[in-house]
């Protein structure tokens, strides 16, 4: 075995072995009764999975079935669906404003959609997910 591949072997196991220094996690935590954090998990996998189809719709150039599906899973019409009446109370009122956004981004790409631009409604889509992003960074469950 040559020294530079036993040097190479010692160095890659020094880096597997090294703490980590992580930043501290600075989100707020929220606890949630666990029926609560299942359901809101669900959720929001859901909206993962009505996203990616929303992106594979604009990038077939379905605007049109991207605006329905938008507003009926993700748009403010879809808050009954969601049960959001039941969760909200437990979220701090930041997160509440953030799902406000994310629903309220959502009407507004379904509209943006139903023009016919598809440039516009990408956009538009972003802004959905900035909402996510948003709140992501802010909070956690435990």
């Amino acid at each position: 075995m040559s020294s530079s591949y036993r040097l190479a072997v010692v160095l890659l196991s020094f880096l597997l072995v090294a703490p980590v220094h992580a930043e501290p996690d600075t989100r707020v935590m929220v606890e949630l009764p666990a029926p609560m954090k299942a359901h809101m998990l669900q959720n929001m996998r859901g909206h993962l999975v009505v996203i990616d189809r929303l992106l594979l719709q604009l990038a077939e150039g379905r605007l049109d079935e991207a605006a329905e599906l938008a507003e009926a899973e993700l748009g403010m019409s879809s808050l009954d669906k969601h049960g959001a009446s039941h969760i909200a109370p437990f979220y701090p009122e930041g997160m509440r404003q953030a799902g406000t956004r994310m629903h309220g981004a959502a009407s507004r790409f379904s509209r943006t959609a139903q023009e016919g631009d598809a440039m516009a409604a990408y956009q538009a889509l972003q802004q959905v997910t900035a909402a996510c992003v948003g709140c992501h960074a802010g909070y956690r469950v435990q």
